[in-house]
């Protein structure tokens, strides 16, 4: 898929397909300049699969017109585990310190001709120095291994100082605050993990700008991304960025849980990098052991990493079938019941949906799911005093022991029960306490899973389960076990999983009232009528 020779300059395709790029060049400079950094073939020459030479090839794509980059912002390829991007983007950087990797027009008979860098300054960059180690590490072998150490000898933990002083170095998003660095090319890896939360989007941005000044590129290099994250790669590939080249690695359909269908897809996924294939390496049955001991413990961490799947249906901590087993249809706890609540969402952005559960039996139901109406006004709100009369018919009708709310959306609305019924039955329950609400997450689900929550056949609530997606915090139980709570598929997805938290809370406070002895009884109330037009 690249230029043909022909006298005369480029003229045109000659096939479907063709086109002028430069990865050719870069190809031959790797492959008789870069050593393999590791394993028993460490100091041999370093040999492009396939599919990293057809990477190449459309990233150094030419205008055949302009001679410049067809991507001219840079590249992202988000392939699964092992595929071996560290190494392979650890020899592009080298080329790009290095070899002929700018367009300096078209030689006698139309190809394309490359120059290096006159100053390359290049950085490897991650959020953390871990991360960067997965490229620095491969990247110093590659050179002092074979021939390059001879022109490039002044190698360092921290830093490879180059010709004409230039350098390459590793970054972490800890340099966030460096504006204006000079940079020609920048390997940005595992940007899955790259959020606000931890300054990635700010690097990502800072370095992209500062590349842009010198009329450089960067290259992208994440593994499948969780939705819910809202990580910059998932913004680089759903954005459709102007100027970036695209590939994802696609293992295609199938299930996991299928073992003729696991195996055609990690074959797949992992095409061309077999060990049964020329050059490669990555053996097929240690691969799938490996997703085989993950599957049942974290189904939706094997597709994601060995499957390169994104937004996984298996990402639902919830068996649909065990929610629908759970059904008990026309159960009403009688008058009086001692009864416990949960309650998030927000005002106008999520929806705010409030759970109750019978403490006796373990039935929940919806109290109150008040969501956004399709096209909804400029100044939409959800009816708060709708919300307000639903909890005060719950008071009014059992024993409420305590109603666990996240106030961080619905402050007044909470303010007003705790003056109602009081901050020890009212309780301000932060879902934002990542291990309180990964364990409150972690009882609801296996309530559900075990039978022992039963619920109203409410589609409503049905959905926003359903909707729910896992969401992984660096939280870990007794046995060293990664850890989540809830969350939505992604940050403005229109599918709310509202009434899944509520669950979940309502669920944690029944456990308290058992394990505090809680019995039922009056409950003392004092009714304000303040309403909340001023919200």
């Amino acid at each position: 898929m690249a230029q043909r020779k022909r006298k005369g300059g480029w003229r045109g395709p000659e096939y479907p397909g063709e086109f002028p790029t430069l990865g050719y060049l870069v190809a031959e400079y790797i492959e008789d300049s870069v050593v393999i950094p590791d394993r028993a073939v460490a100091g041999e020459p370093f040999r492009l699969t396939d599919p990293q030479l057809d990477y190449l090839l459309w990233y150094y794509r030419l205008d055949p017109v302009t001679c410049r980059f067809r991507w001219d912002r840079g590249g992202t390829l988000v392939a699964p585990q092992k595929w071996g991007k560290g190494p392979f983007s650890a020899a592009i950087a080298i080329a790009e310190a290095d070899g002929p990797v700018l367009p300096a027009g078209w030689d006698a008979d139309g190809e394309p001709v490359g120059k290096p860098w006159a100053t390359p300054r290049i950085q490897i960059t991650a959020v953390s120095h871990d991360q960067t180690e997965n490229v620095w590490a491969a990247l110093v072998p590659m050179i002092e291994l074979g021939d390059l150490r001879a022109d490039i000898p002044d190698t360092g933990e921290t830093r490879i100082n180059l010709r004409g002083g230039g350098q390459i170095k590793p970054v972490t998003a800890a340099h966030r605050s460096r504006l204006g660095q000079r940079i020609t090319f920048a390997v940005q890896d595992q940007t899955e993990s790259w959020t606000e939360r931890n300054h990635g989007r700010t690097l990502a941005d800072n370095q992209r700008r500062n590349i842009a000044g010198m009329g450089g590129r960067w290259l992208e290099t994440p593994n499948a991304w969780n939705q819910h994250h809202n990580s910059v790669a998932q913004q680089t590939w759903e954005n459709d960025e102007p100027g970036v080249y695209r590939k994802m690695i696609d293992a295609g359909p199938g299930s996991i849980r299928n073992k003729r269908e696991r195996r055609r897809m990690l074959r797949k996924g992992y095409d061309g990098h077999r060990d049964d294939q020329p050059g490669g390496w990555i053996n097929i049955d240690r691969i799938e052991s490996e997703v085989i001991a993950l599957m049942d413990r974290d189904q939706a961490q094997a597709e994601q990493y060995f499957l390169n799947r994104i937004g996984s249906g298996s990402d639902s901590p919830v068996d649909m079938a065990k929610w629908k087993a759970n059904i008990l249809d026309g159960h009403e706890p009688p008058d009086g019941a001692l009864v416990v609540v949960g309650v998030d969402g927000a005002r106008w952005d999520d929806s705010l949906a409030m759970i109750a559960t019978e403490v006796e039996t373990g039935h929940q139901w919806v109290a109150c799911l008040l969501e956004t109406p399709p096209n909804p006004p400029d100044d939409y709100e959800h009816d708060l005093e709708e919300a307000d009369r639903a909890m005060m018919a719950l008071f009014d009708r059992y024993s409420v022991w305590r109603a666990y709310c996240d106030p961080q959306r619905i402050e007044k609305l909470v303010d007003r029960w705790r003056g109602r019924w009081g901050e020890k039955t009212v309780i301000e329950w932060f879902t934002y306490r990542d291990r309180a609400v990964c364990y409150a997450v972690r009882h609801y689900v296996q309530a559900i899973h075990a039978g022992d929550q039963t619920h109203d056949d409410d589609p409503r609530f049905e959905a926003h389960i359903r909707n729910a997606r896992k969401d992984y915090r660096n939280v870990y139980d007794e046995e060293k076990r990664r850890m989540y709570t809830l969350s939505k598929d992604a940050p403005m997805s229109p599918r709310k999983m509202d009434a899944a938290m509520a669950g979940a809370l309502s669920w944690e406070c029944r456990s308290d009232a058992i394990a505090s002895g809680a019995e039922a009884g009056p409950t003392e109330s004092i009714y304000e009528t303040t309403g909340f037009s001023s919200l």
